[in-house]
């Protein structure tokens, strides 16, 4: 499967969250878009090509959850609203990702 795949909809969905979050801040959507790229494509590659176990899958998307919160936190300043960001972002992108990508994969 492509990188691509999951980063554009990784990206639309997160910045579809911020957006239903009332988040207009171009600050703030451009970092969730900086962000992904550089977390969701490394993680993505490694859960392909060298480890798909739920152990790395569960320590990596909480490595993705700490950075995400940080950047978060730098763009809005604010620690409660970019834990929340992080988490809410992440949590519907991974269950959207993995209802997505699983029907697709029971299809084939």
């Amino acid at each position: 499967m492509s990188l691509l795949l999951p980063l554009i909809l990784t990206i639309v969905i997160e910045v579809l969250v911020l957006t239903a979050l009332r988040e207009c801040r171009r600050k703030v959507l451009l970092a969730c878009v900086l962000m992904n790229v550089l977390t969701n494509v490394p993680l993505n590659a490694y859960v392909q090509y060298v480890d798909n176990s739920a152990m790395t899958i569960c320590v990596g998307e909480l490595l993705v959850f700490l950075i995400e919160a940080v950047c978060y936190r730098l763009a809005a300043n604010d620690w409660r609203t970019a834990m929340t960001y992080s988490s809410l972002c992440n949590a519907v992108s991974y269950f959207t990702g993995v209802l997505i990508f699983g029907i697709f994969v029971i299809l084939i």
